[in-house]
């Protein structure tokens, strides 16, 4: 899988609004980092110990959740995380490696709810859900940079 997310299929365009499909349930895809020392929460200034910071985590296991749908959306879409539960369960020294894994477990019309999980080996470092709102990425942009 390493990113893989496989072909594009169930793309949805209803009504001029962009929607999620049924058949994109189970999508997956996985993320890898050797831990380095800009990763630990001492870097990224969650913490004060030479350990992966929980920012790192939740960067990895949501760019999995961006692989395991990059390929069914339709031109011009994207995706934008709007809710994160995570657990940050053991900690992961510098030198270790990781891989992230998030599955498609939810499509209801935009929003997009994975199951994500951080492994070292065989131990389970941090697992939770991503959830995230499938828009489109001009009109995204634009609002945000758009006149206040």
């Amino acid at each position: 899988m390493d990113g893989q997310a496989g072909p594009a299929v169930g793309r949805a365009h209803v009504g001029g609004r962009l929607e999620a499909t049924a058949s994109w349930v189970g999508a997956a895809a996985r993320v890898q980092l050797t831990v380095t020392d800009a990763d630990t929460a001492q870097a990224v200034g969650s913490g004060d110990v030479p350990v992966l910071g929980t920012p790192r985590v939740l960067a990895l296991v949501e760019a999995a959740t961006v692989g395991a749908t990059a390929n069914r959306l339709p031109p011009g879409a994207t995706t934008v995380g709007t809710r994160v539960e995570l657990e940050h369960r053991a900690p992961t020294p510098v030198g270790r490696t990781v891989v992230a894994e998030a599955q498609l477990a939810k499509a209801d019309g935009r929003r997009l709810t994975f199951e994500v999980s951080l492994r070292d080996g065989d131990a389970v470092v941090a697992e939770g859900r991503v959830e995230r709102i499938v828009v489109d990425r001009h009109r995204f942009v634009e609002k945000a940079f758009g006149d206040s």
